[in-house]
């Protein structure tokens, strides 16, 4: 994998850069969609390709592990044949998975013991297991295992839970060595930066992750429940860290403002499952504000669902419609408003990178911000 660095911003630390990776070139900043289960929930691969256009998405270890299982996927020649998607997706570790069943699951130094949402199974988790069930995934970038920690954390626990991190990602790269990439391209290791909302833990483990000389690193343990200042204050201070010339990637984040934000910070990929969950529940995202469409307000409004939308829904529906849809619960609002949303999130972080190398990028982050989060 390659990394150009081909912008930054006069006013802020924001950049803009290409990832050349297995299955094709990656534009940053990026979203990438969360395809969890080898689906982006309610997405046909050809709207998802063509309408929402993403240089990349994400699947994660933890669900496609327990189905379809890694046996299936090697039998498919991996999770692109598998899902019918030809260009790049990115893995993680399934160690935010663990996370969330803190009350199913039990961690150790070897790795984490956990029973399966989905038939009360019991299964372990180490480092090695998680590179070969990566390995057998396929994916262009995968993650290291690490332990997520809860907000809010005490200190020590912060620190034990960050030392382990560093652990675990020592034996991921040992392990890597022993076992080679099987679908005929090669896959990039993202470490992952942890030590919750604390400054000098953030940066011992960002220069921790710096020294592995991976190519391209991740920040974790954010967007857990913090505020959004300590998210910013900690991506801030990790990002002074990471190595320039090597993408960041900061987990499960978020909001478009605190895309937008961190865009400023340095921050060059994202994920997050707001714009499909949300969606589902009615909330659309647009430049000029959030939109409730099972309001009755729009029961009677016959423009477009997003005239300044990219994707083929925003106007070939009105409001109106996709209101009524929501009304009668029918699946087809639902697929409506998250193309919408998705297409949003990937024009959104388009613009911010048009911005970034035309050089004007914080004064138009700083005029859109408001914007974003008005409720209209």
């Amino acid at each position: 994998m390659k990394f150009e660095l081909q912008a930054n911003d006069p006013a802020s630390k924001a950049r803009a850069g290409k990832i050349s990776a297995g299955h094709g070139v990656i534009e940053t900043p990026i979203f990438m969609p969360v395809g969890t289960v080898a689906s982006v929930k309610g997405v046909h691969q050809r709207e998802l390709r063509e309408d929402i256009n993403p240089d990349i998405i994400l699947g994660n270890t933890y669900h496609l592990y327990l189905r379809p299982q890694t046996e299936i996927l090697e039998k498919a020649g991996g999770l692109h044949k598998f899902m019918g998607w030809e260009r790049n997706i990115l893995t993680d570790s399934g160690g935010y998975q663990v996370y969330s069943l803190s009350a199913n699951r039990k961690i150790k130094e070897e790795g984490v013991k956990f029973k399966s949402h989905i038939d009360g199974s019991y299964h372990f988790f180490s480092p090695e297991s998680v590179m070969e069930i990566q390995r057998s995934i396929g994916a262009d970038i995968i993650m290291a295992f690490d332990e997520c920690t809860p907000y809010p954390c005490d200190y020590r626990y912060a620190q034990r839970s960050m030392h382990m991190t560093h652990r675990w990602l020592d034996r991921c790269v040992e392990h890597l060595k022993k076992v080679p990439a099987k679908y005929g391209y090669e896959q990039s290791l993202f470490p992952i930066v942890q030590g919750s909302v604390y400054k000098d833990l953030r940066e011992q483990s960002a220069e921790y992750i710096a020294g592995v000389g991976a190519d391209g690193n991740a920040i974790g343990g954010l967007s857990v429940g913090e505020p959004a200042e300590e998210m910013y204050a900690m991506t801030e201070v990790v990002c002074k860290i990471l190595p320039e010339d090597k993408p960041r990637y900061l987990m499960g984040v978020g909001t478009p403002v605190n895309i937008l934000e961190n865009i400023a910070l340095g921050v060059d990929m994202f994920d997050c499952v707001m714009p499909t969950r949300n969606a589902r529940n009615g909330m659309l995202f647009t430049a000029n504000g959030i939109i409730n469409i099972k309001n009755k307000k729009w029961e009677d409004d016959f423009s477009p669902v997003d005239e300044m939308g990219v994707t083929f829904v925003d106007t070939q529906y009105s409001r109106a419609y996709l209101r009524h849809l929501f009304a009668a619960n029918e699946y087809l609002g639902k697929q409506i408003a998250t193309i919408h949303n998705l297409g949003f999130y990937l024009w959104l972080v388009r613009e911010a990178r048009k911005h970034i190398l035309a050089g004007d990028f914080y004064a138009w982050k700083n005029a859109m911000v408001p914007k974003l989060g008005h409720r209209l």
